[in-house]
């Protein structure tokens, strides 16, 4: 236990990445250990993009309504301008942001900030999904969280959309979109083909 206690108070620059898919507990570890640092009273500041407004405009909210204010921002510049100081950097929804968040999130660590990133790392179709690919390869921890697949009750691999259109970016909930595992997620294809076709097996 007191180890744990003294990590948390001084853990050298790292960039540390949560991914997964939707309603796999992403953003909650990520307020989970914010809160932990700011427990441990170190200085954190959190950021997510500012087109995301599901829950609150200023907030980052969990689907299990747990919250911590944030700053929005629209590009990941504004990080560096915005963490003067800071011990600890949160971001979320961080595959909505452009790839220059790589970057960014080296250069805090090589400043010897710590950075806590949660993001989905594949979209609807299984694609790997913005910067969340090569912040894992970067990244000094990965830790993959995972739904349970409202089918079958295995771990989840993506979220499939419920709802029609091509858009790859469409802030969804519980009615736009459901966990599958990968053979649930199969079969989901294969209906929805078959349902765009007209061809009812």
């Amino acid at each position: 236990m007191n180890k744990n206690i003294v990590g948390e108070a001084h853990r050298p620059g790292r960039i540390e990445v949560v991914c997964g898919s939707m309603f796999s507990g992403k953003t909650e570890e990520l307020i989970r250990r914010m809160k932990r640092a700011k427990f441990a009273r170190q200085q954190v500041v959190i950021f997510k993009p500012a087109m995301d407004t599901r829950y609150s405009e200023e907030d980052v909210v969990s689907h299990d309504r747990n919250s911590i204010p944030s700053t929005p921002i629209d590009s990941s510049g504004s990080i560096l301008l915005l963490s003067s100081g800071i011990d600890v950097v949160g971001i979320d929804e961080a595959q909505f942001l452009d790839d220059g968040l790589v970057d960014v999130c080296n250069e805090l660590a090589d400043r010897g900030v710590r950075v806590i990133v949660a993001g989905l790392d594949m979209d609807y179709k299984g694609v790997p999904f913005g910067p969340i690919p090569a912040l894992c390869a970067v990244a000094d921890e990965v830790t993959k969280v995972h739904a349970i697949c409202v089918k079958c009750g295995n771990l989840a691999y993506v979220s499939h959309r419920l709802v029609a259109g091509d858009k790859r970016v469409m802030l969804g909930e519980q009615t736009e979109y459901e966990p599958l595992c990968r053979e649930c997620y199969q079969k989901a294809l294969q209906e929805d083909k078959n349902h765009e076709t007209g061809n009812h097996l």
